[in-house]
């Protein structure tokens, strides 16, 4: 039986105090030590893990001055912090034993916009896209761009002096910072700004920390100007944290942001900060340039840098394959052509920028004619792709080139520690072909992409640092790359920052290390903040590469098999995606309802994997662990479940995030990694209550495909429960609400009348292929038959009306199983549901499910089991429309508006599928729009669970409520899901019809006019 999973906690004990003294102090924020909060903040995008003693979440910059003063009391002069942002780093910047200061959930607030300054001021938590998403009405946008600009905050952009594709053209985020707000580790508070001689002169005479720290800066790049002028390199991506080459400015002002941007929380805590914001362009257009070699390219790109674009982008051919296989592909694989049936081995992305379309064009033949007059054998052929709307499409696709690296099988997968290195652009040829080189002789294999424009270079080599003899080669890599990079002229840092790489630090400055140590003591005088990084005190050494724990070393001991079989969940990089901001994206609401990132797909996978390592510390083999039904067990069950001694067990934690997951898989679809947070919890949920019991609610839903035909039989007392103040509450008792009603007449009545038979596989197997031809099975899921069989009696009447005899297959298809962990009866109901679908595949006849989720369970977690039998797809309606003969539709809507919200498993698992519908509507003669929506709150049996009703509202009031409310009159609005649609009604009191019932609707509309046509102009 698997054990109590418990965790020593020794290192938490120093906090409890310090807890105790910033709420006695007025501390507003929220202050977290749990172990399942540590674990999530242990690691981030690096290779490295850390656990911190706790995480506080201050609310305002008043909660860091009182942080800080507290951290001043002598009591807790151990204790050292570390500021996070986005927690995307590839360095381990914010990674600390210490306290983590985290300004994302409630410092995230955009304070103001002042669009004739062109000036914003903003949190330190605010999210770089959320930004630029209220700055667009203005015209404007916060130039530097990253590919994590949908999760980073302005805080962690500042602290890494963060930039990305178009530095060329914008520079990198201190080049459009005006002002911080820094809060020091005495607790003061003050505004960093540019100052006029007189105005540092009057400050550098203050008698305080922040004098201090001015007066030390101004010496060191007063007498050591000359000096400076020689170590830091001439580069777009030049050397940044304690940038003394850009202090003096040539507008004889004194900038101490130069300073700190880039210092990566070691000199001060960064509340707020005010921007300089730009126009934005009026006309874009990308050229896409194949080439059949990646060196190829490289030379390419050189000569196209020259030619006063606004950026040029490489991708080498291991990116660009794997983003064939993600969910952005189908939006740009126009632009991305294969030639002679050959693929590319590395693009060029050019982007050129205009005020006029008519600029543009002209700047496009400049680009095109010039790139003619240069040969390169090599080069296959180009696209250009205009508007945002398409370039954005692509940026997507490179943006996630980093996470996309990762997407890979098996246990060697690309690592981040040598990613970002920058050399003089005219260099960056020959010394990729010697990167190259050197990793090919390590025998590792690599991704590569880069902002060959700036000389930068993004390189991930392949490793398992689970392996002991892998675990050399990040010293033995590291050292060869930055010898490589001076030989060039370049930095190992040149985009993601130096964290632990700091090591190289004193090597790079050399006679200046000791200047930057003492402006680290006169920001922070004792080494609190981030201590290791970037400049450290003599007798307190920098971090070293090899000597900070890997997360390797945890994966060492749950074994290549064990992580294997838990989807990905070990893989998980941090690469964040799952952080998203934004309210319409599909990706993982739970965290987005929360800003837990505990509540996340990284977050859960990081508990998941801490999981697994406990038990494997323990010698218990999860694979194994199948809950047993015999008395025994039960018993067994409520007495872990009673015993105090059980409390403290880490599953419990585990349990909780898993809880509020809406097994949505928007994570498996739009993850780089591929993480699926619904299989691994599955598998979790089974294990988990084969020690402790389940909620009453849990053998009622899992079995609920199993209870409706005996619900059905009882549908007036069904409905009387749900429908009654009495029924409700003791619902409510069981720990389910909002639950619908059953419809008056199930499908199964509706079919009889119909004479819609089921599909029977011997009868059918008597047919003639030709007679088979003209059959289309339904496959209908259980809740679309009895609480909404409209639906289905839609898609019968739409096949008839398109020459087609409809059959029903209405087996069991287990998601409520599996969702709630009862692997062993759902892999029997999915074996049985498969073999029988595949017998009617294996006759040539088509199958279409009704609904999204369900449907795309026959894809996903019946594919998954080992000796699935279930080989054919079962098509979506708009899949199996989309290849029909469709008739036209005589008469549209008058004046309405023809609107389609999807379900998010749809969105972001079946993307391709939503131009399908679009499609489909217009073989119709009708135009179809698409709302751009996040998850409805609903999910399958989610929403309808006691403790889950709040989150659930939330999430609908996050996207779906104002496109709801919106809608005119005249308009149609349809949606896909049938918990979509469930939760509309229950929300907003209407019912929305499935885009099957508004096709059916609008033919039979044309069919009575013809019919009435007929009857007027009788034949003579």
């Amino acid at each position: 039986m698997i054990p109590r999973l418990e965790r020593r906690q020794s290192l938490v004990e120093p906090s409890i105090r310090f807890f105790d003294r910033l709420i006695e102090a007025g501390f507003q924020g929220d202050l977290e030590r749990k172990t399942s909060t540590r674990t999530v903040y242990a690691t981030d995008n690096s290779i490295y893990q850390v656990e911190p003693q706790a995480v506080v979440f201050p609310r305002h910059a008043g909660d860091m001055q009182i942080l800080a003063r507290i951290l001043s009391e002598p009591e807790f002069q151990n204790i050292v912090i570390a500021p996070r942002g986005g927690g995307t780093g590839t360095n381990g910047q914010s990674l600390t034993d210490g306290v983590v200061v985290d300004c994302s959930r409630h410092m995230n607030r955009i304070l103001d916009i002042d669009p004739v300054r062109r000036v914003a001021k903003v949190e330190a938590g605010v999210v770089k896209d959320q930004l630029n998403r209220a700055l667009k009405p203005h015209g404007l946008f916060f130039a530097p761009e990253l590919s994590t600009s949908n999760r980073a905050t302005i805080g962690g952009m500042v602290s890494t002096d963060a930039c990305g594709q178009g530095s060329c053209l914008y520079g990198k985020t201190s080049n459009h910072v005006l002002g911080l707000r820094v809060v020091l580790m005495d607790g003061s508070d003050f505004w960093s700004r540019p100052l006029s001689p007189a105005a540092l002169e009057e400050t550098m005479q203050r008698k305080d920390r922040i004098g201090d720290i001015h007066r030390v800066v101004d010496r060191i790049t007063r007498e050591k100007q000359e000096r400076i002028g020689q170590v830091f390199p001439n580069l777009n991506r030049y050397m940044t944290g304690y940038d003394l080459a850009h202090v003096q400015r040539d507008n004889d002002m004194f900038d101490l942001n130069a300073i700190l941007c880039g210092s990566e929380g070691t000199l001060a805590l960064i509340a707020e900060a005010e921007l300089n914001l730009l126009p934005l362009p009026a006309e874009v257009a990308l050229i896409n340039i194949r080439y059949n070699d990646f060196n190829a390219a490289l030379e390419d790109a050189r000569n196209l840098t020259t030619l006063k674009v606004a950026s040029v982008e490489t991708v080498d051919e291991k990116v660009l394959g794997l983003a064939k296989g993600d969910i952005v592909w189908t939006a740009i694989n126009a632009f991305f052509p294969d030639d002679a049936g050959k693929a590319a081995n590395g693009i060029n992305i050019v982007e050129v920028l205009a005020e006029t379309k008519a600029d543009l064009e002209q700047k496009l033949d400049a680009v095109i004619a010039a790139l003619d007059t240069v040969a390169n054998p090599n080069r296959l052929g180009l696209t250009v792709a205009r508007g945002h709307k398409d370039a954005e499409a692509i940026w997507t696709m490179r943006k996630r080139a980093v996470g996309l690296l990762g997407n890979v099988d098996g246990p060697v997968r690309p690592v981040a520690f040598v990613e970002d290195t920058a050399v003089p652009p005219e260099n960056l040829a020959a010394y990729i072909r010697e990167f190259r080189a050197l990793l090919d002789k390590a025998g590792v294999a690599y991704g590569m992409f880069g902002h060959v424009d700036a000389g930068v270079l993004h390189v991930r080599p392949a490793l398992d640092l689970a392996r002991p003899d892998h675990v050399p080669l990040v010293r033995e890599i590291s050292d060869a790359v930055v010898a490589l990079t001076r030989k060039y002229g370049g930095v190992l840092w040149g985009e993601h920052g130096k964290g632990v790489r700091s090591e190289y630090v004193p090597e790079f400055f050399g006679d200046l290390y000791p200047c930057l140590q003492e402006i680290k003591h006169a920001f922070d005088p004792n080494n609190r903040l981030n201590p290791g990084k970037i400049a450290s005190p003599s007798d307190k050494p920098l971090l070293k590469i090899d000597a900070v724990p890997l997360r390797g070393d945890a994966d060492r001991v749950i074994g290549n098999d064990i992580r294997a079989a838990f989807d990905n969940a070990p893989y998980c990089n941090g690469n964040g995606a799952c952080f998203d901001f934004d309210e319409t994206s599909p990706m993982c609401p739970s965290y987005k309802a929360s800003r837990d990132r505990r509540l996340s797909p990284k977050g859960r996978a990081s508990l998941m994997r801490e999981w697994l390592r406990l038990l494997a510390e323990r010698g218990v083999d999860p694979r194994r662990e199948r809950r047993k039904q015999s008395g025994f067990t039960v018993v067994r069950r409520v007495l872990n479940t009673l015993n105090p001694r059980n409390r403290t067990d880490f599953s419990h934690e585990v349990k909780v995030a898993m809880d509020s997951c809406l097994s949505c898989k928007a994570c498996a679809g739009q993850c780089p990694v591929k993480v699926s947070v619904p299989a691994f919890r599955s598998k979790f949920l089974d294990v988990y209550h084969g020690r402790y019991l389940r909620p009453l609610k849990d053998p009622l839903v899992a079995s609920i495909e199993s209870l409706l035909p005996l619900m059905a039989k009882f549908s007036p007392l069904y409905n009387l429960t749900v429908e009654t103040t009495a029924g409700k509450a003791m619902m409510r008792l069981v720990g389910l609400t909002a639950l619908p009603r059953l419809a008056d007449h199930s499908l199964e009545n509706h079919a009889r009348r119909l004479n819609v038979p089921i599909a029977d596989v011997a009868s059918l197997a008597r047919l003639t292929p030709e007679q088979r031809k003209a059959i289309v099975v339904f496959v209908v899921d259980a809740f679309t038959a009895y609480f909404d069989p409209a639906v289905a009696v839609a898609a019968i009447s739409l096949a008839c009306k398109i020459g087609l005899k409809p059959m029903l297959a209405p087996h069991i298809n287990g998601k409520a199983l599996h969702v709630h962990g009862y692997s062993a009866r759902f892999e029997k109901a999915a074996r049985k549901t498969g073999a029988y679908l595949q017998s009617l595949a294996d006759l040539g006849i088509p199958l279409v499910g009704l609904d999204p989720s369900m449907t795309i369970t026959f894809r996903s977690e019946y594919k998954a089991l080992s000796g699935n039998p279930l080989k054919t797809t079962i098509a979506l309606p708009q899949e199996w429309l989309v290849s029909a003969a469709l008739p036209n539709i005589a008469d549209a809507p008058e004046g309405g508006k023809l609107t389609l919200m999807v379900h998010c498993t749809e969105r972001s698992n079946a993307a391709a599928s939503l131009g399908q519908w679009k499609v489909v509507f217009k073989a119709f003669g009708l135009t179809l729009d698409i709302a751009d929506t996040g998850c409805c709150g609903m999910a399958g049996t989610f929403g309808h669970e006691t403790r889950n009703r709040p989150m659930a509202e939330q999430l609908y009031a996050m996207s779906w409520a104002d496109i709801v409310k919106r809608q005119g009159l005249t308009d149609i609005l349809m949606v896909t899901g049938y918990s979509c649609r469930s939760q509309v009604k229950i929300m907003n009191g209407r019912r929305l019809p499935h885009p099957l019932q508004v096709l059916d609707q609008l033919l039979t509309a044309t069919h009575q006019k013809e019919q009435n046509i007929s009857s007027s102009h009788p034949r003579v």
